[in-house]
């Protein structure tokens, strides 16, 4: 009875002494592998030689740059040689460019049309559908001069309004869309361009812009100051003009009226018929130009407006010449660019064409 009540009173304890006898065991090894706590009684380890020299403390001011000469390379014994070298590439992309290769523009044969004589370029474009801005941009010689529509001459018809690119070295996406003022997407969605990502051009091809209207080349004159020469001592007479202008000729028939590509009116009159100035001033040009104007003569009325006469046969003024409004200047012709006798008539103001009609009576 007294065994049993020895057992119930301490044999808790003995477990618990055993448990923790037995967790010293197994960490032996763990507790041997610390580091000894220092002696505070043990004399110092001494880290100086016999011959050490004092420290000597360098009280120069700091250098803000590191000063490699004074690294000591004698330090760097590691030899890396035997390293392990990881080499994980094989999803590394090629660097040339030429591994990927997109599909090429694919469009349809683009309907062509012959140029008969008397064609405008608004009736060509009303004839397919189309506004006349559309067959500059399939016919880029036609933004240097819409006189350029010569009978058998041949035209491209795009089967949308747009431009028809000739792709160059280093054209992009967002190069054409910020050229010809339209968004990059539908440039993309036209499917026979046949773009996908990443939407590279190629040289050589042909991108169609939709909604894209090609600039129109426009031909700057020489400045009054610079008209030379002495016509009955009439050229430094200072003759303005009177801002309102006079029909130029004798003939109304008007065979291409102002617009976009041709900003001029053209009028259908017989070759040598009479020319006379719209206005008073001075004579700029009175010569062959090399812009399709062929024989051309520009007077300039000192008031911010110029007017232009184009591919007549000859002329009765020369450059520096003040003339006044009414005066005969030239007789009319078929000259450069052009598919019958008329005359090309344009009004300026500060370089800005205007429509002719909307300042003359004569349409």
């Amino acid at each position: 009875m007294a065994e049993h009540t020895f057992r119930q009173r301490y044999g808790r304890y003995f477990w618990a002494i055993a448990l923790i006898v037995l967790a010293l065991f197994l960490l032996r090894p763990i507790i041997s592998s610390l580091p000894a706590a220092p002696d505070e009684t043990a004399a110092p380890v001494e880290t100086a030689t016999a011959t050490s020299t004092p420290l000597v403390v360098n009280t120069a001011e700091p250098s803000p740059y590191f000063d490699y000469d004074a690294v000591d390379t004698s330090l760097q014994t590691f030899d890396l040689s035997n390293l392990p070298v990881r080499r994980d590439d094989s999803l590394r992309p090629a660097m040339n460019p030429s591994t990927f290769r997109g599909k090429l523009p694919q469009h349809e044969e683009f309907q062509r049309y012959t140029v008969l004589s008397g064609d405008t370029p608004i009736g060509i474009a009303d004839r397919f559908g189309i506004i006349p801005e559309t067959l500059l941009g399939g016919n880029p010689q036609l933004s240097e001069e819409a006189g350029l529509l010569f009978a058998d001459s041949e035209l491209i018809i795009l089967p949308i309004d747009g431009v028809l690119h000739d792709v160059q070295y280093g054209d992009t996406l967002e190069n054409l869309a910020a050229k010809y003022n339209v968004a990059v997407d539908d440039i993309i969605a036209y499917q026979p361009n046949n773009l996908e990502f990443p939407y590279r051009l190629y040289e050589d091809t042909q991108i169609l812009v939709p909604g894209a209207v090609r600039e129109v080349f426009k031909w700057d004159p020489p400045d009054v100051s610079a008209a030379q020469g002495n016509y009955q001592n009439t050229s430094n007479q200072l003759v303005v003009g009177y801002g309102s202008f006079i029909w130029p000729t004798t003939g109304y028939r008007i065979t291409q009226t102002y617009w976009y590509g041709h900003q001029a009116v053209d009028v259908g009159i017989e070759t040598g018929t009479p020319l006379y100035a719209a206005d008073s001033g001075k004579v700029t040009f009175a010569a062959w130009s090399p812009y399709c104007y062929a024989n051309l003569i520009v007077i300039n009325h000192r008031n911010g407006f110029e007017t232009f006469y184009a591919h007549l046969s000859s002329f009765n003024v020369v450059p520096g010449q003040v003339v006044f409004q009414g005066n005969l200047i030239g007789y009319s012709g078929n000259t450069g660019c052009s598919t019958g006798p008329h005359l090309h008539f344009e009004i300026r103001r500060n370089g800005t064409r205007l429509d002719p009609c909307a300042w003359t009576n004569g349409c």
